[in-house]
């Protein structure tokens, strides 16, 4: 798939999100990322600030499976991955597939569930396949994750830990709407739920396409550099308890390519590195208590580290031949 036809893709699924959800270019943005990158996205706010209306604006507007789950304390791994159920008829155990067995899942307030519920997800979040009973099944591309949860209800949740934290690719915040943006929203749902008409726009097989083809924008050396000496500045500075891991590089050098795209851009600039550096690593660090502990508590060292790190001055676009 050519670079204009993914953007033309990407803009696509924007401008009918925005049929529902309005204003937030910046998160839809980045929603485009994590979906075309292949990586899946946890966001995190207050509650009624429409995170399950973006994640199912989002499925609705792509021609693909959806479920949603709802993470309880009283939800089980099996109640996700699907089981070996024995059918007295045939003397013989069937496989029944849980709702991960699609291709986008909206995992609702999933800090509601238990460790051992959240950890079902570790398997098909990083691998795309699920193992039961000594069984592996790989899962159908394209394969997506929207994570919902609060971070101020803390009775009856479960944090979620860090090798979870560091499956998603990025974190969103969506934020309170501006008053142009509130009453925009008054006006758009007075009348009627636009949710309930919204129309796919984009096949799955062409998101799966897409997945695979962003790879052709060009990263420089001197923007590879950049991006490790950013990563190693996380792990060397004295605030930061827990740095970000070799997975976190990966993130960012991908969610850069899909933001260049997005700019119109067949390479990536030291502007797009700044522009993702904290929504693909700020949940990937613990920083000590002074800073806070982590999210959105993060981004004063990101700045930081941003600040100390110098940018490439070199000539970062050439020939891709």
């Amino acid at each position: 798939m050519e670079l204009e036809r993914i953007k033309n893709m990407a803009q696509q699924i924007k401008e009918n999100i925005n049929k529902v959800i309005v204003g937030k270019e910046e998160v839809l943005d980045l929603l485009m990322v994590a979906l075309i990158a292949n990586g899946h996205v946890l966001v995190e706010d207050v509650p009624g600030t429409g995170k399950t209306m973006l994640a199912k604006s989002l499925t609705l507007s792509l021609g693909c499976q959806y479920k949603r789950i709802q993470f309880t304390p009283d939800l089980l791994p099996s109640d996700i991955t699907g089981m070996n159920i024995f059918n007295q008829k045939t003397f013989d155990f069937e496989f029944k597939p849980g709702p991960v067995f699609t291709n986008i899942i909206l995992a609702d307030e999933i800090n509601r569930a238990t460790p051992r519920t959240q950890s079902s997800l570790l398997e098909c979040m990083e691998e795309r396949q699920i193992t039961i009973d000594g069984v592996t099944r790989k899962l159908e591309a394209p394969f997506f994750v929207i994570a919902t949860q609060n971070p101020v209800e803390t009775q009856g949740t479960f944090p979620l830990p860090e090798a979870q934290l560091d499956r998603f690719f990025l974190k969103l915040k969506i934020g309170y709407p501006t008053t142009e943006e509130a009453l925009g929203i008054l006006d758009r749902f007075i009348q009627h739920n636009p949710l309930e008409e919204l129309k796919s726009v984009v096949s799955g097989e062409e998101i799966a396409e897409a997945q695979q083809s962003y790879q052709k924008v060009l990263v420089s050396q001197p923007i590879r550099e950049y991006i490790i000496r950013i990563i190693e500045k996380s792990r060397t500075m004295e605030q930061i308890v827990l740095g970000v891991s070799p997975r976190g590089s990966l993130a960012l050098m991908r969610a850069s390519q899909v933001y260049a795209i997005l700019q119109g851009r067949s390479y990536v600039l030291p502007d797009d590195i700044k522009a993702l550096v904290k929504p693909v690593l700020g949940h990937r660090m613990i920083v000590k208590s002074t800073y806070g502990i982590k999210g959105n508590q993060t981004e004063p060292v990101l700045e930081e580290i941003l600040e100390s790190v110098p940018v490439p001055t070199e000539e970062i676009q050439s020939s891709e031949s």
